[in-house]
């Protein structure tokens, strides 16, 4: 099949379908490469890129920076799947059914890792491997249409990229899962392959509920093409990614809510229970969706790592439907670089600026631009870290930490502080100390009262409730190490 994305566009198609002997080389008049071409580069860029994030996220959670809200969340709904169970989330209150607040099955897949490793290091790892994972189809494809130096730029570029820097830099998410799917899946379209695309962009439907609308979108760059067969599959797919987000968001979810709602609708004006004016709709969806600047600034960061010449490219249409909800929404915190929330982009882009670099002239300041940017990124995310002093050393507060986490029996309830919340996920029913909500009267509390993160619960009421705590009569003072106070329930 022809390996350029505007020969799978392209609305006239030749008398009689391509020969593999037909696909172009990596510079037009070159030899075809090799049916391995491209292995050796891209697994070794992914090797490097798995040590690489499993140093950073593993070093966070030994430094005890890793957090209930999310890597234990996730790690309460995997133990729930590895004991046989639908996932549940005690941190999201008691017995709290995980499927009532996203729909990611695709956690399951891990729990026969998680019953062999039952930590939450494991789900680190896990991330690590996966997103390592991505880098290959695009290396490879990279490596086919323009040589071992665009394989490198690509694949480094995507490894070193911003979004998935924060996404391992901060615990544990579901899109981890994504990033590979889309990497192949888009690189299955610029290559024409459009039955493999579809088969990659299937499973997204069981990542995360709104991906179902970037499975819509490969329908589309599917079924743009001439052949009736991949209109036909491409079809499929949009309306298999557009109903099953609906289906997920409006049925399935809600089914499982103890609310039996879509908690996250309400963020979305227009979505919610409150409906605001037409004007004010308008205003939203139109000037909203580029004010205020953070947002303008995002999108600048996400084409930059291209050099901005992704735009070129229709596959970045794939990115449309998580731009369109992130900066829809009131909630400040998805319309920034900041946690996780660009992963999922960073293989649209990289997909893209391969399908620009195969059809292109010269590349090679293409290829600069796009180093230049990675390189000077790079110093600003968590990637960085690694070559930080501070990185490498332990802080003698945390033995203490771990001391007093030794007295707490396994399968207590506990309310924890969030930093400690993913230390004893493994083997306790573990909430947030203070938070609304959380299982009330836990057997034992522990809390690091001398450096309290900020967050969700904020400093000062952190001191204020652990000192009512202490003074109602209902816990005695096990042990006051440190800052970190441990409190066991009287009888």
């Amino acid at each position: 099949m022809p390996t350029r994305l505007t020969t799978l566009l392209s609305p006239s198609r030749p008398s009689r379908p391509p020969s593999r002997d037909d696909a172009a080389g990596p510079v037009a008049g070159t030899a075809r490469p090799s049916r391995g071409a491209g292995w050796a580069t891209a697994l070794s860029l992914a090797l490097v890129c798995f040590v690489t994030y499993t140093a950073l996220s593993v070093r966070l959670h030994q430094r005890m920076l890793t957090t209930g809200y999310d890597l234990g969340i996730f790690e309460q709904a995997v133990r729930s799947y590895a004991h046989g169970h639908l996932p549940v989330a005690e941190l999201k209150g008691p017995g709290f059914p995980l499927l009532g607040d996203h729909f990611s099955p695709v956690l399951a897949l891990l729990a026969p890792l998680y019953r062999v490793w039952p930590a939450p290091v494991t789900l680190l790892v896990a991330q690590a491997a996966l997103f390592a994972v991505a880098v290959i189809p695009l290396a490879r494809w990279a490596e086919e249409v323009r040589g071992r130096r665009a394989a490198l730029v690509v694949g480094l570029g995507h490894g070193a990229s911003w979004g998935v820097a924060q996404a391992v830099g901060f615990d544990f998410h579901e899109v981890c899962f994504a990033v590979p799917l889309l990497a192949f899946s888009l690189t299955a379209v610029g290559r024409g392959r459009a039955r493999a695309a579809a088969l990659w962009a299937l499973p997204l439907l069981l990542v995360k509920e709104d991906l179902g609308l970037t499975v819509a979108v490969v329908g589309l760059l599917i079924a743009r093409t001439g052949e009736r067969d991949d209109r036909r599959r491409g079809g499929a797919l949009f309306l298999a990614g557009v109903l099953g987000s609906f289906l997920e968001m409006l049925v399935v979810i809600p089914a499982f809510n103890p609310g039996g709602t879509f908690a996250y609708s309400s963020s979305v004006p227009g979505a919610g229970s409150a409906t605001p004016g037409v004007g004010e709709l308008l205003l939203h969806y139109t000037v909203g969706l580029v004010t205020p600047d953070t947002k303008a600034l995002t999108v600048l960061a996400l084409l930059s790592v291209t050099g901005f010449l992704a735009v070129r490219s229709p596959l970045l249409w794939a990115a449309l439907p998580t731009l369109l909800w992130r900066f829809a929404s009131d909630n400040q915190a998805y319309w920034g670089t900041g946690y996780h929330y660009s992963a999922v982009l960073m293989p649209v882009l990289f997909a893209a600026f391969v399908d620009v670099l195969a059809r292109s002239g010269p590349v090679r300041y293409a290829l600069a631009a796009s180093a230049a940017v990675t390189v000077l990124l790079l110093p600003q995310f968590p990637l960085w870290q690694l070559t930080q002093p501070a990185t490498w050393h332990t802080d003698s507060r945390l033995a203490s930490a771990r001391r007093l986490m030794d007295r707490i029996p396994d399968g207590a309830t506990v309310a924890a502080s969030n930093r400690l919340v993913p230390q004893l996920t493994n083997r306790a029913r573990v909430s947030v100390f203070g938070l609304g909500g959380s299982r009330p009267d836990a057997e034992w509390i522990i809390d690091d009262s001398a450096q309290p993160q900020g967050w969700p619960i904020a400093p000062d009421d952190d001191r204020r409730l652990l000192s009512e705590v202490r003074n109602n009569g209902r816990y005695r003072t096990v042990a006051d190490q440190d800052g970190y106070v441990l409190l066991q329930r009287r009888p």
